[in-house]
């Protein structure tokens, strides 16, 4: 199955991974260098031994495409997976009068009372960026993350490149060619961004009448956040190939840093134990020609039959 390729990071990481400090100061179980593959010609690799949210999936792919870094489409979507970097860029702005929240990424965890009050703030900024719209050109933005990257990327002349675009061209007119790249990771940007890219860059590549696509992925939240990333890249590769008059081929997941949250290594366990069950399949509304004109109505997967979802902590 489809889904065994995950799985088998998992293990993998689990059982020879090294122990290291990162960031957020929660610790992981980390490896580098490690490489899946998922033949989309097989189905759709949206995990089952634990629900994901396809929902999530779709909104953030298509806040990407839209060349988006506003956290508002999202959360007019029901979307809340990049909240996090926006309500700590408020709690730590000269505009916020409530609660102290000092390291509240960790605190939450462990302290209730100061967690309700959390998740009570959270909720009442998020309700001011979607009611707000100066409120949100204010707060809402993470800077000039993947929408903006993968769409307007500004050269030093001051122009802007539209890389999907570009790509689009390419398969259209030069289907073999080696130059067929889309990069998020803009050093002279990354000091605004909320977060620097993860998933840093990504190629394309044709062959007998199939696209295939693969992603280097800096940093890898093996437990929340590669099941959203392998989704979503899957996702990406059927809307092109769907628009240039390809077949879905290969997804080609390279990770450098792929590590398991100390705090996550219980549910990793929990997911182990689960069979997967059939891989389900992705379905597209074919009257849509443009990857840029999809709504999320346009978008379902069908024969999705998951294991209930398992929660654990973002580390922020």
């Amino acid at each position: 199955m489809l889904e065994d390729a995950y799985l088998n990071l998992e293990r993998y990481v689990l059982e020879n991974g090294h122990r290291k400090t990162d960031r957020t100061g929660t610790g992981t179980i980390s490896t580098f260098g490690y490489q899946m593959r998922f033949d989309l010609s097989q189905g759709f690799p949206l995990l089952t031994t634990k629900k994901v949210p396809f929902g999530l999936i779709k909104s953030e792919l298509l806040w990407f495409l839209h060349g988006d870094t506003n956290i508002q489409f999202l959360l007019k979507h029901h979307n809340h997976i990049w909240d996090e970097w926006a309500f700590k860029n408020f709690v730590e702005s000269a505009d916020y009068h409530g609660p102290d929240m000092t390291d509240f990424g960790r605190r939450s965890l462990v302290d209730e009372a100061f967690n309700k009050a959390y998740q009570q703030e959270k909720k009442t900024f998020c309700k001011r960026i979607v009611e707000d719209d100066a409120f949100a050109a204010k707060y809402g933005s993470l800077g000039n993350v993947y929408g903006a990257q993968w769409r307007t990327w500004k050269t030093s002349k001051g122009d802007t490149i539209d890389q999907i675009s570009n790509v689009l061209e390419t398969l259209r007119t030069h289907p073999d060619s080696r130059r067929m790249i889309v990069s998020a990771w803009n050093p002279e940007d990354i000091p605004g961004m909320a977060i620097p890219p993860c998933h840093t860059m990504f190629q394309f590549y044709v062959n007998d009448g199939k696209l295939s696509c693969q992603l280097y992925q800096r940093s890898a939240d093996i437990f929340l956040g590669v099941p959203f990333n392998i989704a979503s890249y899957a996702l990406l590769t059927n809307l092109i190939a769907k628009e240039v008059g390809l077949k879905p081929g290969d997804f080609v997941h390279t990770l450098g840093d792929a590590h398991i949250y100390s705090n996550h290594i219980e549910q990793v366990k929990t997911q182990l134990s689960r069979t997967p069950a059939e891989t389900p399949q992705l379905v597209l509304n074919p009257d849509k020609s443009s990857i840029f004109d999809y709504d999320m109505d346009d978008i379902k997967v069908t024969n999705y039959h998951p294991a209930p979802a398992i929660k654990a902590p973002v580390a922020v």
